[in-house]
């Protein structure tokens, strides 16, 4: 899954929902599911998630509506082979940020 969302420290949660395509619930949902997403909170209670709160949001993402675990099946899939989970989605994830650039490089030419 490719989410465009420009370089920064920290992204609010519906910058980030609308980069998944999902609802703020959801999200908000798999942070108390999932003991891997640990957003920073402000002084008013507003989630900020960090590159790698994005990083392990997109792997919960594949698992859950890419591959359709279940969430305890997602959990125990993250758990049991996190190192090899975590690589096979970052090789992934480079695969379609290739993807994306050669489509870009594409349309430039077109």
């Amino acid at each position: 899954m490719h989410i465009d969302l420009p370089e920064k420290r920290y992204y609010k949660i519906g910058e980030v929902s609308k980069a998944f395509g999902v609802n703020n619930s959801l999200i908000r949902f798999w942070e108390k599911e999932f003991d891997i997403l640990k957003p920073k909170k402000n002084k008013k209670g507003n989630r900020l998630f960090t590159a790698t709160d994005l990083e392990n949001l997109k792997l919960i993402y594949h698992l859950v509506k890419e591959k359709r675990f279940t969430l305890d099946g997602a959990k125990k899939k993250m758990k049991e082979g996190s190192k090899k989970v975590i690589d096979n989605h970052k090789i992934i994830s480079r695969l379609e940020n290739i993807k994306q650039e050669l489509i870009n490089i594409k349309n430039q030419l077109s």
